[in-house]
């Protein structure tokens, strides 16, 4: 072959390659073109995919909140409902004395009108609960419990006359010491029953002790007075008349006193039926109002009467005892008598009240300790047993009597017996 041909073939070579390496090149042009766009399509895709992801984790995270915020809220109402239906008072300090909370319980039995402003010195608001507020203050400085201590609130408190008090320390989640938190119940019924025990326990060794003695006495008695009856006073010298009728006069007095002592102590009988308390101080008013009438005067019932389980006899002759006494009392200091009983009822606590009031001198508070106590009396001329014999028919009938002063002035008695229990 020429050398002419052989350049020619070389040629021809030279530029199917160049052609060849050209086309490649041109392939990998568009095939990196394609995976650009693909990538740029797929790139826009995503960018659209962003806002709506973002979008939906907002949404859950609001509803989780939402979902938080009722689970708070219901937990809060479920604290407030325990807190508010607790039987028993709740109070709670801080540190600084500060009132957190006061139950709607605690503030009755406290005696608090209104709910205190959160914040409030725990120390004015117990003005008129000093025993609580000491034993409080022990506690925040102690950082010990006070566990089921029984305080009697100062007289005149209007909340409960005793409470049962528990006094805890509040710790924080660091152990710390964040104030005290107080229960109380109220005791003043509990208290009362006691006191109704040791009464009917008293009256029984009372009775015990001494009814066979003064049946004895009673026996002397009768003997000496009916000797003096048996001397003829006309045929006794003038000089020796008094004597003889002194001591005919003494006996009999002697002897009411025995008889009246002995019907004290005998053991009280009850005939229990109900018995509106109504149609009791009605007839008692009746029976007394004459003599109340006498000295212009006059006796009134005013209020709402329950009806109770007891027995209608002793029980108007409870109230004739006291509106007798008002009388007297009345009468011994140059009064008009204006009487009243006076009947409410409380269905939370299932008694009833009757007070007796008058607008007499009123009771010494010196003598009221020792009021119902037997042989004790304040009249020239009294027994003593007036009274005491009141107490005694009001304790039998699971009851407790309380004297006092009427809120106008003078007397008042009050007698609290448990209402029926079909009420």
């Amino acid at each position: 072959m020429s050398r002419a041909a052989l350049a020619f073939l070389g040629l021809t070579a030279i530029i199917v390659t160049l052609a060849a390496v050209l086309l490649f090149a041109i392939a990998r042009i568009f095939s990196a073109a394609r995976a650009t766009g693909s990538r740029r399509r797929e790139s826009g895709a995503d960018t659209a995919l962003l806002p709506a992801a973002l979008q939906e984790a907002v949404a859950r995270l609001k509803a989780q909140e939402r979902a938080m915020t009722l689970r708070a809220e219901a937990s809060e109402r479920l604290s407030e409902e325990i807190i508010t239906s607790l039987s028993a008072g709740l109070l709670g300090v801080n540190l600084n004395g500060e009132v957190q909370i006061v139950n709607p319980v605690g503030r009755r039995l406290l005696g608090l009108d209104e709910a205190p402003r959160r914040g409030a010195d725990y120390r004015r608001l117990l003005a008129d609960a000093a025993p609580v507020a000491a034993l409080i203050e022990q506690c925040l400085t102690s950082g010990r419990a006070i566990v089921r201590r029984a305080i009697e609130m100062p007289a005149g408190h209007p909340g409960a006359s005793h409470l049962g008090l528990t006094v805890s320390p509040l710790f924080g989640e660091s152990s710390d010491m964040q104030g005290a938190i107080c229960l109380f119940t109220d005791l003043t019924a509990i208290v009362a029953l006691e006191e109704q025990l040791r009464l009917k326990d008293s009256l029984a060794r009372v009775g015990e002790l001494t009814a066979g003695i003064a049946h004895e006495f009673r026996n002397g008695l009768a003997t000496i007075h009916g000797y003096s009856r048996l001397l003829d006073l006309e045929a006794l010298p003038p000089a020796f008349r008094p004597y003889v009728e002194g001591i005919r006069a003494e006996t009999e007095s002697m002897r009411e006193v025995v008889t009246n002592f002995l019907n004290f102590a005998r053991p009280t009988q009850l005939t229990l039926v109900s018995v509106d308390l109504g149609a009791v101080a009605e007839r008692a008013a009746d029976d007394l109002r004459a003599d109340a009438r006498a000295l212009h005067g006059d006796i009134v019932l005013t209020g709402e009467f329950a009806t109770v389980e007891g027995d209608d006899v002793l029980l108007r002759q409870a109230l004739s005892n006291l509106l007798r006494n008002a009388i007297e009392a009345c009468a011994g200091a140059g009064t008009a008598p204006a009487i009243a009983i006076e009947s409410d009822i409380d269905r939370a606590q299932n008694i009833c009240t009757l007070a007796v009031r008058d607008n007499g001198p009123g009771f010494p508070d010196k003598v009221l300790d020792r009021l119902f106590h037997p042989f004790f009396t304040t009249k020239p001329q009294g027994t003593g047993l007036g009274l005491a014999l009141v107490q005694k028919i009001v304790v039998t009938h699971n009851g407790r009597v309380v004297a006092g002063a009427a809120p106008g002035g003078g007397g008042q008695v009050s007698i609290l017996l448990p209402l029926a229990s079909n009420l």
